[in-house]
């Protein structure tokens, strides 16, 4: 079912989303590809689509396209990214490397502030039923989680790769039902507030290790269809 909004709709809405809620709403229309990869799009139509100003929108953009999820160029209209196998391979490999780092130094300075919003983050994520949100709060959680380590050079490169992740597997079709990301969040926020760092790490790399065999067989079936 089609969730965007009537332009009828929209002029009756009273007030209007805030910046961080309209990037949310645009992601997670890119995550359900309700926005399909190589889709071009104009400010105007996303405007009217979610109710939002052309500058709302264009901000919104451009944060993607500093994630890498939308492509902008000069006298081009705005398109979502199409992910490439190569791309997906290195990205999982890049976000081990800089997540396993983050998710030992936020062992040792657990923070009451950053602790609370991940399992606020998480309790949304039990109650969440919209695929393309699911995937969404679960980049927030790592995301979260990475900024509480306290390297926010490394939290910003984790950042570039957590919504690439989240793109691939929308994109390669590659969600497993049968796997519950809020509870595998819940065991490795309990190890981080614990601060047991070897528990936190062993379930953070169980956790990547069955997103990349999820993407990975994902793309091996892709090339057995073409």
């Amino acid at each position: 079912m089609n969730s965007f909004a009537s332009p009828q709709t929209l002029v009756d809405l009273p007030f209007s989303l805030s910046a961080d809620d309209l990037y949310s709403r645009v992601f997670e229309a890119i995550l359900e590809q309700r926005l399909h990869p190589g889709s071009r799009m104009t400010e105007d139509s996303l405007g009217q689509t979610f109710g939002a100003r052309r500058s709302e929108v264009r901000g919104v953009l451009t944060r993607l396209s500093h994630q890498q999820i939308i492509i902008l160029r000069p006298n081009h209209r705005p398109r979502v990214a199409a992910m490439e196998a190569e791309q997906t391979r290195q990205t999982l490999h890049a976000r081990r490397l800089a997540e396993i780092t983050l998710v030992r130094l936020a062992c040792q300075q657990p923070q009451p502030d950053h602790l609370a919003r991940l399992h606020a983050i998480i309790e949304r994520e039990r109650h969440c039923s919209t695929p393309g949100r699911a995937l969404r709060l679960s980049g927030e959680f790592h995301l979260e989680l990475a900024d509480m380590a306290g390297n926010a050079p490394l939290a910003h490169f984790l950042g570039s790769l957590v919504p690439l992740t989240s793109l691939a597997i929308a994109q390669f079709d590659a969600q497993d039902e049968d796997y519950c990301d809020w509870q595998v969040h819940q065991g490795i926020l309990d190890a981080v507030e614990q601060q047991e760092m070897a528990m936190a790490v062993s379930m953070l790399g169980q956790h990547l290790n069955h997103l990349e065999g999820m993407l990975l067989n994902a793309l091996r079936q892709q090339r057995v269809a073409m």
